[in-house]
């Protein structure tokens, strides 16, 4: 059985029994429970066989017999060589009788190893994602490592944050490597608390246990920890919104490559050539960069929630880490990666 009929078996195994109801069956196998309930009888009357599906090991009757498969390739090799599978598919119409689609005779080429010609095709134009309405419902945050002081001073990673409705960047920071000192440092130069923020997918951001919890462990509903970013977002009461692929967040990849033009010509006009000063320099710059580029929202009410107090901010943006106190009343605590700004 596959890794996904396995655990279909299990999952009815346990509905079976009454260790777990139809409802949550439903939920771990993404089916109704309507399904599941017919899945449960088929079990009691066949066992794990009546699991497996009943086409199983049969040749479908719309299948292309072998010796059409034998005589296609044989003829794609000899008279029909270099010729479209779109042509292939007429020729052999007209002349052999053979009536096949385009695509059947395609897969034919392909099992068999043979390249097929003319399969270019011109990339698919897809429609962008709308901007979201208002200002503050969503914000998209990344790294990037890039030699933005030149040959002036060590390569650096910036952190950043920009806001899906009007482009406006609402933070950026410097630090030697991606680090989560850098990621608090973009949220603490926020004037509010975005509704929801979209990320990729960094152990930074979330837990690489998150994707690794056994059926019985999303059963008894048990969830990955949180790494120290996700809870402090968690906390700041802000939608986390993990990122499948690159293109899920487009808008801050395309800053990244406006700011490896722009804003490394005005860091080497100003003559930045140290940590220290590029932070120095980049509020700025946001500044004349947000009355730039940024556009006007279609709703001109911002969505953002109010910042806590500064104080109070602080104490969330900061690193946490539990200890238990001994027979003696004291803890003991080991840094072994020093939280620095450098990022190190």
């Amino acid at each position: 059985m596959s890794a996904k009929e396995s655990r279909r078996v299990f999952v009815i195994e346990q509905a079976v029994k009454g260790k777990i109801t139809n409802r949550q069956a439903a939920e771990v196998l993404g089916l109704s429970e309507r399904q599941v309930i017919r899945l449960k009888e088929r079990m009691k009357a066949d066992g794990v066989a009546g699991l497996a599906h009943k086409n199983r090991g049969r040749t479908p009757k719309h299948a292309v017999p072998k010796e059409t498969k034998e005589k296609v390739v044989m003829l794609a090799r000899g008279p029909l060589r270099d010729a479209s599978c779109q042509q292939v598919a007429e020729l052999l119409e007209e002349f052999y009788d053979i009536t096949l689609s385009a695509k059947t005779i395609g897969r034919i080429l392909k099992g068999a190893g043979i390249p097929l010609a003319h399969t270019h095709r011109s990339p698919r134009r897809k429609k962008s994602r709308d901007r979201m309405p208002r200002e503050g419902l969503l914000s998209q945050f990344d790294a990037s490592p890039f030699a933005w002081l030149e040959d002036r001073g060590p390569e650096l990673t910036l952190h950043g944050s920009i806001d899906d409705a009007t482009g406006k960047v609402q933070g950026l920071y410097f630090t030697l490597n991606e680090s989560l000192f850098g990621y608090f440092q973009v949220l603490l130069q926020f004037f509010g608390v975005p509704r929801s923020l979209y990320s990729d997918r960094h152990t930074i951001f979330f837990s690489p246990k998150k994707d690794k919890l056994s059926i019985e462990e999303e059963l008894a509903g048990q969830t990955a920890p949180l790494t120290q970013l996700d809870r402090a977002i968690a906390e700041l009461g802000i939608n986390h919104i993990p990122a499948r692929s690159p293109q899920a967040k487009g808008r801050i990849e395309r800053l990244w490559g406006t700011l490896q033009s722009r804003l490394v010509v005005e860091l080497r006009l100003a003559g930045v050539s140290t940590l220290e000063e590029a932070n120095a320099f980049l509020p700025g710059f946001i500044q004349r960069f947000n009355r730039r580029f940024a556009v006007t929202p279609a709703c001109p009410e911002p969505a953002y929630e109010p910042c806590p107090p500064p104080a109070k901010l602080e104490q969330i943006l900061s690193l946490r880490q539990e200890r238990k106190a001994s027979r003696g009343s004291s803890i003991s605590y080991i840094l072994s990666r020093p939280y620095l700004p450098t990022g190190r």
